[in-house]
């Protein structure tokens, strides 16, 4: 059965020429922090979330880089992090001696990224950066921050842009909060 978006969707938070244009100016700090760089950069996107991010960053990235992806979640079907994290996918790069920059969507607890980003470091990587189109400042259980950030936002339930609510809506090409109806109806 079909829902129709408006239905689901209490407000636009970010438009879509907001997220393009950050989008690019966030491209133009990493292509200026990277560009002295004589190896490749590995770019680790979190799947699912953060593929529409990372096609449109990689985009506009004028460095030499590669794409790998991983799938590490503390959510399962929960709206709040467990805590407890589990590779799903692991990178197919080996990533000794690279500089590594993870590509996310939303950090908020912290818990996920904190995990990956000393498992990449204890893999021998370079360095390890952290990209995120969205922060939940007031979240955070880890202290942990990222490199660059899009937005900082409110805690409230985003989706569009890749973030989603049961598998759905990550195709919506703005980033909107989710009326609490639609999971408080669940809980």
């Amino acid at each position: 059965m079909r829902t129709d978006i408006n239905e689901i969707i209490g407000k636009v938070l970010i438009d879509q020429d907001s997220v393009q244009k950050r989008i690019k100016q966030l491209a133009s700090k990493v292509n200026e922090y990277y560009n002295d760089v004589d190896n490749d950069i590995l770019l680790v996107g979190i799947l699912r979330g953060s593929i529409m991010f990372m096609a449109d960053l990689a985009k506009q990235l004028k460095i030499n880089c590669k794409l790998d992806f991983m799938d590490v979640s503390s959510y399962g079907d929960e709206f709040e992090s467990s805590g407890n994290v589990k590779i799903l996918k692991d990178l197919d790069t080996d990533v000794r001696g690279l500089d590594v920059l993870i590509v996310e969507d939303i950090i908020d607890s912290g818990n996920t990224l904190a995990f990956l980003a000393d498992s990449l470091k204890q893999r021998g990587a370079k360095s390890v950066k952290i990209i995120t189109l969205l922060d939940k400042p007031e979240r955070r259980e880890k202290k942990i921050s990222p490199d660059w950030t899009g937005f900082k936002i409110p805690n409230e339930f985003v989706v569009g842009y890749g973030m989603d609510y049961k598998q759905l809506y990550r195709n919506l090409p703005y980033i909107g909060v989710l009326k609490e109806q639609v999971y408080e109806d669940e809980a």
